[in-house]
């Protein structure tokens, strides 16, 4: 199985059609299915369900389109990094990480390292701790940024200053928004919104529920705070996030009110055990640390 292969495959995956897919790639509609054809006879298994106006993937089509992603991301990522410039640093670091305010220290070191190194340039790549480790472990991205991670000591990891603080997020008008903060009493039969990893086990917020847990009136999950904010909005119910990361300062109709007793949590930088890095991985590094802990003097 070659690269060009997949770049065809992931091709006819995108457009679902033979023909679009070979003007699109600049072959002939034969070539393409022949070539097609050869990689089901490789893998040894259907990878298209050939419809009279779609080609959608089998199971099997959609696991290799997945791969097919990661293999050539890598690819490209690692083309870029070998063919910089030795005479300049140039090339690209790719970051992985949650929903945090303390993101903002590894935003200063970005800017710091981009104004010393304007050949550098970063990806930032959203995702939940599973989204971003799965990433770490494949070589997609560089760093994690892991807000209360569990499995922290498989990797070497970085500690970040700041902390964020666990609250719910309401309506303005609601009757909660009058308390200075929520206890367990407060919450305990009130319609939840909650991100799926919060409530996991061994999650800092999640020993704060205790036996509760399990009797939650949880009505739905989310990924993003910011899709939480809107169905609050629509009084949906009560949303667990973090602190700062939505505006509800002035006017807004929505407002914060941290959990008692105080849940209070850290974020860490995180990259594989034994990683080679390539330059701008290794300044950017260099630059978190000194930005985490500068020297005496400076």
């Amino acid at each position: 199985m070659e690269l060009r292969e997949l770049r065809y495959f992931l091709a006819v995956a995108q457009e679902q059609n033979i023909t679009k897919a070979a003007e699109y790639l600049y072959i002939t509609q034969p070539s393409l299915s022949k070539q097609m054809q050869n990689l089901e006879k490789e893998i040894g298994r259907p990878l298209f369900i050939r419809g009279n106006r779609k080609i959608l993937l089998t199971e099997a089509g959609m696991l290799l389109k997945k791969r097919a992603e990661e293999l050539l991301a890598l690819y490209e990522k690692t083309e870029a990094e070998l063919s910089a410039p030795l005479e300049e640093v140039q090339g690209e670091v790719f970051i992985g990480c949650g929903e945090s305010h303390a993101v903002q220290t590894v935003a200063h070191a970005a800017k710091t390292v981009q104004r010393n190194y304007p050949g550098i340039r970063f990806n930032f790549f959203s995702g939940d701790a599973s989204d971003v480790v799965e990433k770490l472990d494949r070589g997609l991205i560089d760093f994690g940024v892991l807000l209360d991670y569990a499995g922290l000591s498989d990797y070497h990891s970085l500690r970040l200053p700041h902390t964020d603080t666990w609250g719910i997020l309401m309506r303005r008008d609601s009757p909660l928004a009058a308390k200075p903060f929520i206890t367990l009493d407060d919450i305990r039969h009130e319609n939840l919104l909650c991100s799926k990893q919060s409530l996991s086990k061994g999650r800092l917020v999640y020993e704060w529920f205790g036996a509760d847990v399990g009797r939650l009136n949880l009505r739905a999950t989310y990924n993003l705070v910011y899709n939480a904010s809107l169905l609050v909005r629509e009084g949906m119910g009560y949303a667990l996030c973090l602190d700062k990361l939505i505006n509800t300062s002035g006017d807004c109709d929505l407002c914060f009110r941290p959990l008692y007793p105080k849940v209070e949590t850290h974020l860490d930088v995180a990259w594989k055990k034994y990683a080679v890095f390539s330059k701008p991985a290794e300044i950017f590094l260099n630059t978190l640390r000194e930005s985490v802990h500068p020297r005496e003097g400076e």
